[in-house]
C-alpha cells in the first residue's frame, strides 16, 4: 500500500488503483481529495472537515463515497444521496478494496469549557494503517502503521510519547503538524524518536512511502 503524506491531517492510501483520503481538511491542499474513490473523515473541525473538498471530489468522482460520523454526514447527505455513510465506534465496513474499522467516539479535552464533539478514528486493512483523528484512541488489535497527531492545542509531547507507547506500532508517521514551527521540529522528533519506543519518522507534505 502507498501511503502520501499530504498537509495537515490528510493522509492518502492506494493500493490496486484505488484510493482512500482521510480528513481533507481546509489546512490540506485544495486537491486533497480529487481521485478518492473512498472518503474518510474524523470529525467536524474545519482543519479534518471542509466540505468544499468533499464535494469537489465527489463530483470529480461519481462513484466515491464517503463515510464519516452523524455531525459530518448531515451536512453532505442531501446532496449525494446514497453516497454519504454514517459510522461510529465499532462499525465495520469495506469500500473499494479497503476493510476499515472505526474505533473512538470523542475528541480529546481542549479545555473543560469547551464542548467535545464526536471524533471516531480509522483502521485500515487490518492494522495496516491507523488514523485517530483528534483523540489518543487505542485500538483493540495491533497497528503497524500509527498516524501520529504530534502537535495539538489539546495536547502536549509528553501525552504524545506516552500514546506512541501505548499503541506500540511498527513505525508512526507525523499527522496533525501544520501548526508546529519548524524550528520546533528536530526537538519533537528528538524526543519522540528516542522515548517513543518505536521507529518514528516525518513525511513532508507530497512525501509519500510503502507501508
Amino acid at each position: 500500500m502507498k501511503l502520501t503524506k499530504k498537509s495537515h491531517a490528510c493522509v492518502r492510501l492506494e493500493k490496486e488503483g484505488r484510493t482512500l483520503v482521510i480528513d481533507p481538511g481546509a489546512f490540506s491542499e485544495e486537491d486533497a481529495a480529487l481521485g478518492a474513490d473512498v472518503i474518510l473523515v474524523t470529525h467536524e473541525h474545519p482543519d479534518h472537515f471542509d466540505e468544499s473538498r468533499l464535494r469537489a471530489a465527489l463530483e470529480h468522482n461519481p462513484a466515491a463515497g464517503i463515510w464519516t460520523l452523524k455531525s459530518v454526514a448531515e451536512r453532505l447527505t442531501a446532496a449525494f444521496p446514497g453516497r454519504v455513510h454514517t459510522v461510529g465506534h465499532g462499525d465495520a465496513f469495506t469500500a473499494a478494496g479497503f476493510d476499515v474499522q472505526v474505533h473512538g467516539e470523542l475528541h480529546a479535552v481542549i479545555h473543560p469549557d469547551i464542548p467535545r464533539v464526536t471524533n471516531v478514528g480509522y483502521l485500515v486493512d487490518g492494522g495496516k494503517v491507523f488514523h485517530p483523528g483528534d483523540a489518543f484512541t487505542v485500538p483493540d488489535r495491533p497497528v503497524e502503521t500509527l498516524m501520529l497527531p504530534v502537535m495539538a492545542p489539546w495536547s502536549k509531547i509528553a501525552e504524545v510519547i506516552d500514546y506512541v507507547r501505548e499503541v506500540a506500532p511498527r513505525r508512526a508517521y507525523d499527522v496533525h503538524d501544520a501548526l508546529l514551527a519548524d524550528l520546533a521540529l528536530p526537538l519533537y522528533e528528538a524526543h519522540i524518536g528516542r522515548l517513543g519506543g518505536t521507529d518514528h519518522q516525518r513525511l513532508s507534505p507530497g512525501a509519500w512511502t510503502e507501508v
